[in-house]
């Protein structure tokens, strides 16, 4: 169990607004590379495969810093670990910054990574610590939000402002070094426990009760995360081809549009109990997805919009219901751990589908990649939600 971490009169209390901003603007400089990297595939002459695998190589330095850090904040406090976090972050941005080639790309994609990794357990785990209803839901509504903002504000300043392939990374290392020197003037959210060097050996903890229900939703995960990596490596280039509209903000605008209102979806349907936003979301992105493969068909950018946003809602629907399927049922000493699992799960399929569809788009056109990405997403939520209706209706019929 957690020891008790101090705390006196004049401690600073735990700020679940300062966390949830952090958290948001890790994963909104995830998403900065998406609106440039039409741009670094004609600028530094490299092929669609190469652009996902720059993408992928972040998904698995993450894995890699979930595998090994992931509960590390379980044993040494929350602070110091997103401090570590915000440190790397700091590299990875200015590692972008100097970016002259695939080669430095893919150098700050991995410390990018292993940023991430560390801070989406920890920083997760504290949101949890300090309220657990309002930290749920904000685990689920700052990733989209931050990657939302870090589309569209990319794309913008790709569009509007000065060194377009440098200036973003260059804001973001600035808030990066605030969040650095403001961590310290919050309160810490968790303890100590003895463990720490054991914690680094590469395990996946999924605690007993959490197991059955974890494997029910999986397959909807999968087809979450393998929507993501799609949209976040090729939409906009998929965009471009499809439409010829070659404007960075519209790419970057139907990426934003899908984390937007997922991000709404989640908010709207906060007080829903895990199976009905599981239900609600599939339904959603079932639509959305149908609508946007007649978009790309007809080559019509108001139909990709349209289309986005119901997958948008059902995404964001979905990643809710299966962290509110999953999280409730884990002990405090066991949030982190639990969370390093669940996103090892959804970055295995948010990179290993992204470099296919890299070599589907080179060799079969953006197009049929889409059909062919619609309909393996369409069969997982499928099989998904009849497991997990099957399964209530086995517990009903066992309670009668």
């Amino acid at each position: 169990m957690f020891a008790a971490a101090k705390s006196t009169e004049n401690s600073p209390r735990p700020s679940i607004g300062f966390h949830a901003l952090t958290l948001a603007t890790f994963f909104g400089a995830s998403a900065a590379p998406t609106p440039l990297y039409r741009i670094y595939q004609e600028s530094f002459s490299v092929s669609p495969v190469m652009i996902t695998v720059i993408f992928a190589v972040y998904a698995f330095a993450l894995l890699a810093a979930l595998l090994t850090a992931g509960s590390i904040s379980d044993h040494l406090g929350r602070k110091p670990v997103i401090f570590f976090a915000l440190v790397l972050e700091i590299v990875a941005m200015g590692l972008f910054v100097v970016a002259s080639g695939p080669a430095w790309l893919i150098a700050a994609r991995i410390v990018q990574g292993l940023a991430t990794g560390i801070a989406g357990a920890s920083i997760g785990a504290a949101l949890v610590d300090v309220d657990r209803a309002r930290g749920q839901i904000v685990n689920s509504i700052a990733p989209l939000c931050g990657m939302a903002v870090g589309a569209v504000g990319t794309s913008a300043l790709i569009q509007y402002g000065p060194f377009p392939m440098h200036l973003a990374y260059a804001l973001l290392l600035l808030a990066f070094t605030l969040q650095a020197a403001a961590i310290w003037l919050t309160g810490e959210t968790g303890g100590t426990r003895p463990g720490a060097l054991g914690s680094l050996i590469p395990r996946v903890t999924i605690p007993k009760q959490v197991k059955r229900p974890l494997s029910l939703v999986t397959p909807i995960n999968i087809a979450n995360w393998t929507l993501a990596g799609f949209y976040l490596s090729l939409v906009p280039s998929l965009v471009a081809s499809t439409t010829g509209s070659r404007a960075p903000l519209t790419g970057g605008a139907v990426v934003t549009a899908l984390m937007v209102s997922g991000a709404i979806a989640v908010y709207l349907r906060r007080g829903k109990t895990a199976w009905a936003n599981l239900a609600f979301g599939v339904s959603a992105k079932t639509l959305g997805i149908l609508i946007v493969v007649a978009g790309v068909h007809l080559a019509n950018v108001p139909l990709l919009l349209i289309g986005t946003i119901f997958t948008g809602a059902g995404f964001g629907t979905n990643f809710l219901g299966s962290i509110g399927t999953i999280m409730p049922l884990a002990k405090p000493d066991e949030r982190a751990g639990l969370l390093s699992a669940f996103y090892v799960q959804s970055y295995l399929a948010f990179s290993l589908p992204a470099i296919l569809a890299g070599f589907l788009a080179k060799s079969a056109g953006y197009a049929l990649t889409t059909d062919i990405y619609a309909t393996a997403i369409l069969l997982l939520m499928g099989v998904g939600l009849m497991s997990i209706r099957a399964d209530r209706r086995k517990i009903a019929e066992s309670a009668a």
